[in-house]
């Protein structure tokens, strides 16, 4: 099914209809690359959330937490280099009046009219790639022309200088205010405080989650490129002539992390590659991206990098205060290696690999969403068999007295059947029915959605079954050990 054409826009269906993804102010016409949670949406985000803040904070002891500020002063941003380094280019087409990325034009194109001609493919790229390197943007403009990129939209040539665009959403107030670009500074601002407060030694690191927001040029394919979106990033701070020991640790570290989420085909590697940086960012000295492979390729879902003490350094420049580490008579900027998950694109990741159309015995077809069963929205669904002869009030009892425990659902709308359809939709583990058994010998129908094996259990057993089978214990103890 994931070869099909189509699968995307069933995704992005499927994820309206029940109730994880909706278009942001739909009702209005919605906003370009911006999007809502829904129900089920929120519940799996926030499970995601939990197992990365646990997976930093309660199994790594030299990891602490941090939740900073959306708007920081001005100055932050000089000093990190935003103000004049955080730039993408920019091409407009005049007829169109649409927006584009010049690399990303030519790179589409290349790729899709010379198939046939690896060496004329090279030779262009890496001449791209050049002038990239020397920021020449004349000769990528001269590159457009000589190639005849026409516009998608209008099949015109009709284009414009190219230049750079920054990426910053600007506030303006007293003084210029910004949405923040990213977490990392909300961390580096309160790093003394950090380290005085909860008496962190080197090395160390700071977790924090928290939105961002980029005006991105080109924001497409659904959750994997939006102006407004959430990060999980951790700063980890380390003796200078520590940073390659520290830079390789966490690229191994953050790869199995990922792998243990199991996701895709049996074989994990096939969903996952590790690639190192072919441009450097300015902050960076090294930086390597783990690619997930999406249902439109291979695309960054986390990047490691080797921040050094860029940040730090200016900050303490710009603010003409010291943010040093003092320690056994040496005083020294530590260095940062930096783990900076996109947590919209992780969802992404999670969704388009667990959602499958699967052919019955029977000959008819189920679409059921196979998530990790400690990622699940909803950890069981309680349903009577008929609503009648008491029934009901069984179910309902056994609902309210372990909804404290667990994230359950009761439902009693429709046959036995649609609900466990509903349920394998919307990627529900376990779902137990209460039929006129359990009158008698209060046991319950326990379904699997995985295998849709069905048995008999007793109703003292639901609750630690589920938690058994859906807690976070199973995978943080997996966790525990590649650290």
């Amino acid at each position: 099914m994931k070869k099909c054409s189509d699968f995307f826009d069933f995704l992005i269906s499927h994820a309206k209809v029940y109730g994880f993804i909706f278009p942001s102010s739909e009702i209005y016409g919605g906003l370009n690359a911006i999007y809502d949670y829904g129900p089920h949406g929120v519940e799996l985000k926030n499970n995601i959330k939990e197992l990365w803040w646990k997976s930093m904070t309660q199994l790594h002891e030299n990891i602490v937490g941090v939740d900073s500020s959306i708007l920081m002063h001005s100055d932050v941003w000089h000093a990190s280099g935003h103000v004049d380094k955080f730039n993408e280019l920019l091409i407009d087409h005049k007829d169109s009046k649409k927006r584009y990325r010049p690399e990303i034009l030519i790179q589409e194109y290349v790729k899709k009219n010379f198939l046939d001609d690896p060496k004329k493919k090279e030779k262009i790229l890496s001449r791209l790639s050049k002038s990239l390197d020397k920021q020449d943007l004349i000769d990528i403009k001269v590159l457009i022309d000589e190639l005849c990129i026409c516009d998608p939209v209008f099949k015109t040539k009709n284009w414009t200088e190219i230049r750079h665009f920054n990426m910053m959403f600007k506030i303006r107030n007293e003084k210029d205010l910004f949405l923040r670009p990213e977490t990392a500074q909300g961390v580096f601002l309160n790093f003394h405080n950090i380290v005085k407060s909860s008496r962190m030694k080197i090395p160390f690191g700071i977790a924090q989650i928290g939105k961002s927001f980029r005006n991105e040029i080109v924001a497409r394919r659904f959750l994997f490129r939006m102006r407004e979106f959430e990060q999980m990033e951790m700063q980890f701070f380390v003796l200078p002539e520590e940073e390659i020991k520290w830079y390789e640790y966490w690229k191994k570290n953050r790869l199995k992390w990922h792998l243990e989420l199991n996701l895709g085909y049996d074989d994990k590697t096939y969903y996952y590659q590790l690639c190192d940086h072919d441009h450097l960012s300015h902050y960076e000295s090294a930086g390597s991206d783990i690619e997930f492979h999406f249902p439109f390729g291979f695309k960054e879902i986390e990047g490691i990098h080797s921040r050094r003490d860029f940040d730090l350094k200016n900050h303490e420049l710009f603010s003409k205060k010291k943010i040093r580490i003092v320690e056994w008579k040496k005083n020294y900027i530590p260095y940062v290696i930096e783990t900076s998950l996109g947590l919209d694109r992780l969802f992404l990741a999670i969704f388009s690999s667990s959602l499958k159309k699967e052919k019955l015995k029977n000959g008819k077809e189920r679409i059921v969403l196979k998530l990790p069963y400690f990622l699940s929205p909803i950890k069981a669904a309680i349903f009577p068999l008929v609503r009648k002869d008491g029934l009901q009030e069984i179910a309902k009892k056994i609902f309210h007295d372990i909804k404290i425990r667990h994230r359950l659902v009761y439902d009693e709308k429709e046959s036995i059947g649609k609900l466990y359809r509903r349920q394998d939709a919307i990627g529900t583990p376990f779902c137990f029915t209460v039929d006129y058994d359990t009158i008698k010998t209060d046991t319950v129908t326990m379904r699997n959605r995985d295998s849709m094996e069905q048995k008999r259990i007793h109703i003292k057993e639901i609750s630690k079954i589920i938690k058994k089978e859906t807690g976070f214990e199973k995978i943080l103890k997996k966790l525990s050990i590649i650290i």
